[in-house]
């Protein structure tokens, strides 16, 4: 069983004997996640399958935020808040900003990328070693704004 998941189940027991409801029903919602997706593909959910499924969680929050906010929506966007903090305190810690660009130029000169139809390879290095660990879109935007486009 993974770390990560079994961290969060037993985080779950915690909260159920605390009564801290709020973690408990983000707890849940990343335990239905992984059930899901283990009964759909048939397999036990490892770290890196972890760290992809919180990603994901995150970036939905991230975008709900984004989308709170400009409807001027701040009670919704402060009970998305609340679950991404949540879910960041299983994901691995956040590159800095100068570390995750030198990755960037690594990448690039490894793979030789010159031009934005490069972009599948240098992407294709940099997610195993950011996925959870920084923002991809930005990581995105990044790569592009160094290749030219």
């Amino acid at each position: 069983m993974s770390a990560i998941k079994a961290a969060i189940l037993a985080d779950i027991k915690t909260c159920m004997k605390t009564g801290d409801k709020t973690r408990l029903g983000v707890l849940r919602l990343i335990s239905a996640a992984v059930k899901q997706r283990e009964v759909d593909e048939r397999i036990e959910i490892d770290d890196p399958s972890m760290i992809t499924i919180l990603d994901k969680m995150a970036k939905q929050r991230r975008e709900s935020i984004e989308q709170f906010t400009k409807g001027d929506r701040a009670d919704l966007a402060a009970v998305e808040l609340a679950e991404l903090e949540i879910i960041q305190t299983y994901l691995p810690q956040a590159l800095p900003q100068d570390e995750i660009e030198s990755l960037i130029e690594t990448a690039i000169s490894n793979t030789g990328a010159s031009s934005i139809r490069d972009m599948g390879k240098v992407m294709g290095i940099l997610k195993p070693q950011l996925q959870g660990r920084a923002d991809m879109s930005a990581v995105s935007a990044l790569i592009k704004s160094k290749l030219g486009a």
